[in-house]
């Protein structure tokens, strides 16, 4: 999934002039916690195509923990890759880019990743080209849109687009009474800003907008005025980070304790434990509400609080971080590749289980792989473990490309 990821490697290497630390490790840490978002995306998807499980994981009435949780920890991956989208926007100019450079290629870039969503990523998701039967906008589709708005956004002071940033995230759900049917004829305005659902910005390509553009224009412009944090001595933005983790953390357990704003899924007491627990933690994804931001964002400054720390090369832990690091500075190569290979798996599987391919093999959305077919929870770990594996050593040999060569191209991948 591409955030101005290349920003956050390469072109960070030459903006920050770090007051304490190295650059490596500073940068190694935002490129982990990508990396990390990014491998857990793609179990997600294995378990879409490939679950034999008919359940809605989030439906609490019916679904079990781990199943639950295995949806759950995904979702703390879209807002990772687009908060740190910004981060990547900010880098990018404290490279020595003018203002004016700055919003070209924020524009030329958001465009080109909506292009690619509805071409390159619709074919992995449907593997058909029958765009008149719809396409999706998805993750990739907003952060091109949020970059496209943040092309203007840019010629703002640092601080006015991080207060236009939180005052998006935290007051959009007042915007959650305003339906899309009650602008008429221009519904479809209010479905791409905000409801979420079909537009049509082409004629013969209807596209249902999964992830509309507020409040994820907030989050990138946040993360945008995070970049500026990270230019602080090692010591001092770790402390800033952990604490803004943690207040973010306290005021989502706060707010949805209460009920009282922040999501339109209340929670509720549930005979069993482990259901209520699932209730509290189910939160709206589409459109993120605040507190899902907050539970997702929170947690993440967290983490990268901790990361954001030398490492000895010695240390068990530090060859997970480095495979981390390494898909972290590829999201989007490693995003397209998974969905073919994951989608292509699944037909060779579905049709060794069952000797045909379902219809849906070639639609959207993915769905259990059907009546009988499909696998366990246990064993879609495994395949996800497998193809985490098989894209390594190609995520490693780009990103080595990504660091020999300095051509323009690769900076939009």
């Amino acid at each position: 999934m591409q955030v101005l990821d290349s920003d956050l490697t390469s072109d960070s290497r030459h903006e920050i002039r770090a007051v304490s630390g190295t650059k490596r490790q500073r940068l190694d840490s935002v490129d982990m916690l990508r990396g990390l978002a990014i491998v857990l995306m793609s179990l997600d998807h294995v378990r879409e195509f490939l679950s034999e499980s008919q359940v809605d994981p989030t439906d609490i009435a019916q679904t079990t923990l781990s199943l639950f949780f295995t949806r759950w920890v995904t979702h703390f991956c879209a807002p990772v890759f687009v908060f740190l989208a910004g981060t990547g926007s900010f880098l990018y100019r404290q490279r020595g880019h003018s203002t004016g450079e700055v919003a070209g290629f924020l524009l030329t870039r958001g465009l080109w990743l909506v292009f690619l969503e509805l071409t390159v990523i619709r074919l992995a998701w449907f593997f058909n080209i029958d765009y008149a039967s719809s396409s999706v906008g998805q993750v990739i589709w907003t952060i091109g849109w949020s970059m496209v708005v943040m092309s203007g956004l840019v010629f703002l002071p640092i601080r006015g687009i991080t207060i236009f940033g939180l005052i998006t995230i935290v007051f959009h759900n007042c915007l959650d009474p305003v339906t899309a049917d009650s602008f008429g004829a221009f519904a479809w305005v209010w479905r791409f800003l905000h409801d979420g659902g079909m537009v049509t910005l082409l004629p013969g390509v209807p596209v249902h907008v999964a992830y509309p553009l507020i409040p994820w224009v907030g989050v990138m412009a946040t993360g945008y005025g995070f970049g500026e944090l990270l230019q602080l001595p090692r010591d001092r933005r770790r402390k800033l980070m952990f604490c803004l983790g943690v207040l973010m953390t306290a005021a989502f357990v706060g707010l949805r304790a209460s009920n009282f704003y922040g999501d339109p899924i209340p929670w509720s007491v549930q005979p069993e434990f482990t259901r209520t627990l699932m209730s509290f933690l189910n939160l709206q994804k589409y459109p993120p509400s605040l507190l899902f931001l907050l539970m997702t964002l929170g947690p993440a400054l967290i983490a990268i609080a901790a990361a954001d720390r030398p490492s000895a090369t010695d240390h068990p832990a530090s060859a997970a971080r480095r495979i981390l690091v390494t898909f972290g500075r590829v999201p989007l190569f490693y995003y397209i590749l998974h969905l073919y290979l994951i989608h292509a798996l699944t037909l060779c599987l579905v049709y060794i289980q069952s000797g045909a391919t379902p219809a849906w093999l070639f639609s959207f959305p993915p769905g259990h792989a059907g009546e009988g077919n499909g696998y366990s929870l246990p064993i879609l770990y495994l395949i996800w473990l497998g193809i985490v594996a098989v894209l390594y050593p190609l995520c490693r040999w780009f990103g080595d490309v990504k660091r020999r060569r300095s051509d323009a191209w690769l900076s939009y991948f």
